[in-house]
């Protein structure tokens, strides 16, 4: 055997990343994000008719506005009634989306070990994102009080050379992310979804693919949306 003869190394090819949904009708799911194989966490919750109510309430009455504020378990609360300074015909309603958001933060940090959250409470009448994307984050809590909710797509489902300038500027629907429209899933409103992004440990080349929902017509209901991030 000639011993200058080269070696040639027997190199594996990389196994393709797999990730799933987490889906559960109870907040006990949501610890299920730490699971390497999972890239979206979904409560499926069903909004109490108090709270629906209240917010259909606010929208009616154009007395929500677009916010951003780093918050506390401990501040959430009055940091949100004092930015959205509820008057005397309304002051239940503000309460009572307050208290709920506020619920979600304390989930949020609790779940992440996070002393603040970055909250974002916007009211939208179109697209915030309207091209499936992956966020370069570790991860995102979002819920859809009021109007259609985020879309998303399986990991396994998504031909990931096609984000972003890889869609050769076509539609999602024409630029082969995606094999069919069946493939697009959709949250509920109401529902609290973990989206894991690229910056999550382990996580590059698998954060969740998503995008905002579509609208329909000039005539659509307003979304209201809410995201935690970390800071």
């Amino acid at each position: 055997m000639n011993a200058l003869a080269p070696i040639t190394a027997q190199i594996k090819p990389a196994e393709p990343l797999y990730r799933k949904a987490a889906k559960e009708c109870d907040a006990n799911v949501l610890p299920q994000i730490y699971n390497q194989d999972t890239n979206i966490v979904i409560w499926q919750r069903d909004l109490e008719q108090t709270l629906t109510n209240a917010v259909n309430t606010l929208i009616t009455a154009n007395a929500l506005k677009p916010l951003e504020l780093a918050v506390s378990p401990d501040d959430a609360f009055d940091q949100l009634i004092k930015a959205l300074k509820p008057e005397d015909n309304n002051r239940d309603e503000v309460k009572a989306l307050c208290e709920d958001i506020t619920l979600l933060v304390e989930m949020f940090c609790c779940l992440f070990d996070l002393k603040r959250a970055g909250l974002r409470l916007k009211i939208l009448d179109k697209p915030m994102c309207p091209r499936f994307h992956v966020d370069k984050i570790p991860c995102r809590l979002v819920t859809t009080y009021h109007g259609v909710a985020t879309q998303w797509l399986n990991h396994s489902d998504v031909e990931r050379s096609k984000l972003g300038t890889g869609n050769l500027g076509k539609p999602d629907e024409e630029s082969g992310l995606f094999n069919s429209l069946n493939n697009i899933n959709q949250l509920t409103e109401g529902d609290v979804a973990l989206l894991k992004g690229e910056y999550w440990d382990e996580n590059e080349g698998a954060g969740l693919v998503h995008r905002s929902p579509p609208l329909a017509g000039t005539n659509s209901a307003p979304r209201l949306l809410l995201t935690l991030d970390f800071i």
